[in-house]
């Protein structure tokens, strides 16, 4: 493509005067994708989940050994070495196949906290800031209810109702990680409950229901995104305590927290049992908060194009 093409491209998405919905949200796509490209933290914290996703993907490839399985007469507790890259664990197993394979379940469990927290979340704090009165201050305290607990605590009284095992630590997280979302999209309802945009939907006979639902959920959407990124850090701590107590993932499924947990005994003479994992923890929770960073930069309406 010519320069000249480009140039013209880039003309057309940052036309003030857009002749489509088409045009004005492909514009706004590439000035957020400007300013977060420009940020170099930002882009190593979004090729840092890329990998994470890759790995996740190709683990089956990827990982030399069984996860599962190992030698225990033969191969406990080695050191790092060519044949077995972040060492063996107290059972034989390679730890850098576990690791692999535990980034599938560190996904599982970001993913569906976020899709089971952020829209509980999204729906109370719409429907609070839009409806008013009694109905926002009965769902604001049972939101202050749950933002009184520390989050850690909370999941371990429901893991602890629920039983252990990744399907009920996942729900107990969800269940602690709403109220955050809700607030927001609460303080965002109120920005825009009544602003001249809103009112003429009213005007157009628009139901309360679909005002809020077509009309005000869009708007904290971008909010909602970067509350949630940044949020994936703590997610995946609260998950890796929750393994690390026995109330998370369940031996033999290679989830980090359980991991270090098993690793502790041998923190002194074979660190890497505990430190392999807890440094894979460290990363991608890294690459989560520079991404999360990056597309607040990038998402804040209120910030000009740079």
């Amino acid at each position: 493509m010519s320069a000249e093409a480009i140039q013209t491209r880039r003309d057309w998405l940052l036309s003030e005067r857009p002749a489509s919905r088409v045009q004005a949200r492909l514009g706004r796509a590439y000035v957020a994708w400007r300013r977060f490209s420009a940020n170099r933290l930002a882009f190593l914290g979004l090729l840092t989940i890329i990998a994470l996703l890759l790995v996740a993907a190709f683990a089956d490839v990827l990982a030399p050994y069984s996860p599962t399985f190992g030698d225990l007469k033969g191969s406990r507790l080695l050191a790092p070495s060519t044949a077995h890259w972040f060492g063996t664990d107290d059972l034989g197993r390679d730890i850098y196949s576990r690791i692999i394979f535990g980034s599938r379940w560190t996904l599982y469990v970001v993913v569906l906290v976020a899709i089971m927290a952020a829209p509980i979340g999204l729906l109370v704090g719409t429907v609070a800031g839009y409806s008013g009165g009694w109905t926002d201050a009965i769902l604001m305290r049972i939101t202050d209810i749950f933002l009184a607990f520390p989050k850690l605590i909370l999941a371990l009284a429901f893991v602890a109702a629920l039983g252990p095992g990744i399907e009920n630590a996942v729900l107990a997280i969800a269940i602690t990680s709403w109220p955050p979302y809700a607030r927001i999209a609460r303080a965002e309802t109120l920005t825009v409950r009544n602003s001249d945009y809103i009112k003429a939907v009213q005007l157009m006979g628009a139901s309360p229901f679909r005002i809020v639902l077509r009309h005000i959920m869009p708007l904290c959407i971008s909010s909602l995104i970067i509350r949630v990124t940044l949020d994936m850090a703590g997610i995946i701590l609260t998950a890796a305590g929750l393994g690390f107590l026995g109330l998370g993932a369940q031996p033999p499924l290679p989830e980090w927290g359980a991991m270090i947990a098993s690793g502790r005994r041998f923190v002194l003479d074979q660190w890497w049992v505990a430190g392999a994992p807890g440094f894979a923890i460290l990363i991608v929770s890294l690459g989560f908060n520079l991404l999360g960073d990056g597309l607040r930069d990038a998402l804040d309406p209120r910030s000009g194009d740079q």
